[in-house]
């Protein structure tokens, strides 16, 4: 009896003993891992970008309502990196349409910024408001019947329209002999250039041991891309712009924060601070290669066709814009996960900390680790693409001939405008 209790005491002291050592064994090696990646995220934001050189770029970007950002960060960045590529080799395109706050006169300031440091450009100051785009007589396209029995404009194929309008530029040039070599696409964010370029801008946002953003996402890969994005936040540690990213098997982000991915391939390469594979991003600042958009047929902005939204199916033209691409397949779209941008200043400030502790505490490494991994153990994306499958063979027994080039951008949601903006529906 005594024997036999004591077996059980020495059992319980090993066991337990194991158990402290298997928890000392799992702490250390994730703390080993979490270190490792630590030093790489900062051996890699420290990389240094190509220079402009003598690449033609292309600036893009569609405004609506945001006056701020563009007054306090965006025009001066604007003005600054157009400096910077020079006038012979940039050309800024900017559309907007019905801002009912200052959007038009900020952008009236930039026009003259432009005109005055002899940048080409075309700055496009619309009044047709959300309002009237809505009243209108309902077209053969980009309109829907919604469940009130009402028909309603689509919110994709409207932004599609616009930035297709914000490409015209690229068009006309064409035809005077003057090709681009890159097609840049900013947001409203708040993003850095040139340490010289803009001293009272760079004041607030570069510190010198920080490098330019538009020229590290230039440089991605050597500049050998179809498409390279920048990460984008409005309140982090969540990334923005869950529309349009998908990781390079389709899937989109199994959690908002660092490191997002579900597939291993995207994940391992963002871990460690390097061009990261995906099949679409957009992300706040996206560089693309021109060539397509030369090509016939012409790569363009689109929305899902109207019929197979009926399904309750909806995809971001900023996600479609790659799936259309050919070059997407040949070159590939990556994140650059160095490149981070904010929709407001104390975003872009906490994705972008002074001095060279890196972006991301040991700790929260860790953490997010096995948030990361308990998510992609626990939960499955397969239910939900399964039922974008399901509705998109159901379009197509309905119309043996159509085909949609972009199932991973669908999500299970209706959009359309109003004059405030855009609702679900």
């Amino acid at each position: 009896m005594l024997l036999s209790q004591y077996r059980r005491r020495l059992y319980r002291r090993i066991s337990l003993r194991y158990l402290i050592v298997a928890l000392v064994l799992f702490v250390i090696i994730n703390l080993v891992e979490a270190f490792s990646i630590h030093s790489a995220l900062q051996q890699a934001s420290l990389e240094q970008p190509i220079a402009f050189g003598h690449q033609k770029i292309f600036i893009v970007g569609i405004h609506w309502n945001s006056e701020n950002i563009l007054r306090d960060h965006w025009i001066p960045a604007v003005v600054a990196l157009a400096k910077a590529i020079g006038p012979k080799n940039v050309f800024v395109s900017i559309y907007e349409s019905g801002s009912y706050d200052n959007t038009k006169a900020v952008l009236r300031i930039l026009d003259q910024a432009l005109e005055e440091n002899g940048i080409p450009r075309k700055v496009v100051l619309d009044e047709t408001t959300h309002a009237d785009e809505i009243s209108m007589t309902p077209s053969a396209s980009g309109w829907i019947e919604v469940p009130n029995g009402t028909t309603q404009l689509r919110r994709i194929p409207y932004l599609a329209k616009l930035r297709n309008i914000a490409m015209q530029p690229l068009y006309d040039l064409q035809d005077a002999n003057v090709a681009f070599d890159k097609i840049l696409f900013l947001n409203d964010v708040v993003f850095t250039v040139m340490l010289a370029s803009c001293p009272a801008y760079n004041q607030v946002l570069l510190t010198p041991d920080q490098t330019p953003d538009v020229q590290k996402l230039l440089s991605t890969r050597g500049g050998d891309y179809a498409a390279a994005c920048a990460l984008d936040f409005s309140k982090p540690p969540a990334f923005y712009d869950t529309f349009a990213l998908r990781d390079i098997e389709g899937h989109e982000a199994v959690t908002t924060e660092w490191p997002y991915f579900r597939s291993r391939e995207s994940r391992e390469a963002l871990k460690y601070g390097k061009p990261t594979p995906v099949t679409s991003c957009w992300n706040g600042i996206v560089a693309m290669n021109a060539k397509p958009f030369y090509q016939t047929p012409q790569l363009t902005f689109r929305g899902v066709p109207d019929s197979l939204a009926k399904f309750h199916v909806e995809g971001s033209e900023c996600c479609l814009i790659h799936t259309d691409n050919p070059f997407s397949r040949e070159q590939g779209v990556w994140v650059n996960p160095n490149v981070r941008v904010g929709y407001n200043e104390h975003a872009y400030k906490v994705v972008n900390p002074e001095g060279s502790k890196g972006w991301i505490s040991t700790f929260s490494i860790a953490r997010s680790l096995w948030i990361n991994r308990l998510l992609r153990w626990l939960t499955s994306p397969l239910f939900k693409e399964r039922v974008m499958r399901r509705r998109v063979e159901q379009w197509m027994e309905k119309r043996p001939n159509s085909h949609e080039t972009g199932p991973s951008c669908l999500i299970n949601e209706m959009q359309i405008l109003t004059w405030f903006g855009w609702a679900h529906v």
